[in-house]
């Protein structure tokens, strides 16, 4: 994927989460369901301590915000982490897929932690671990504590039941 291409192609995941995607760990994971779900762009995935990552995803971010088709604002977090705000100005397209909308907007309201568990566990799936929620729990055991990892699995269900190209896996 060329330079421009990659950044148009971030400037386009804001874009269809609604012009405003909030958190680093957040756009990987956005990203990686496009991927998973066969409505990406071949940005290509690998674990990393946060989950599934893309350098090619991140180093897109970083060209886009020089090209200017999104703007990266970082704030301090009430705990005392930095964390950034990616905005487009980019107008809705009326030709978007709209699985990639209904997927976008599930995933940008969700709650970052329980996001980075759902999508942990269908990577793990994807690299055939027999059981991808007892492994995401075993690798983010303070994550997955005071029912977070329950929830990522009802947030997970809810993405099974946007029909993609390719199907989520089924865990």
């Amino acid at each position: 994927m060329a330079g421009l291409e990659s950044a148009n192609e971030v400037a386009a995941i804001v874009r269809d989460a609604g012009g405003s995607v909030v958190g680093r760990t957040r756009l990987q994971k956005i990203g990686f369901f496009f991927e998973a779900a066969g409505v990406g762009s071949g940005f290509p995935f690998q674990y990393r301590h946060y989950g599934p990552f893309s350098e090619r995803l991140a180093d897109a971010s970083q060209h886009a915000a020089a090209l200017g088709l999104i703007t990266e604002e970082e704030s301090v977090a009430n705990w005392g982490g930095r964390y950034s705000t990616f905005v487009t100005q980019i107008s809705a397209d009326p030709g978007a897929d709209p699985v990639r909308i209904g997927l976008a907007q599930e995933m940008v309201n969700a709650d970052a932690v329980e996001l980075e568990l759902a999508a942990t566990a269908a990577f793990l799936a994807s690299e055939n671990f027999a059981d991808p929620w007892d492994e995401t729990a075993r690798r983010k055991p303070v994550k997955a504590e005071a029912g977070r990892l329950q929830r990522a699995r009802r947030l997970y269900r809810r993405l099974l039941q946007i029909e993609t190209p390719r199907p989520l896996p089924a865990i």
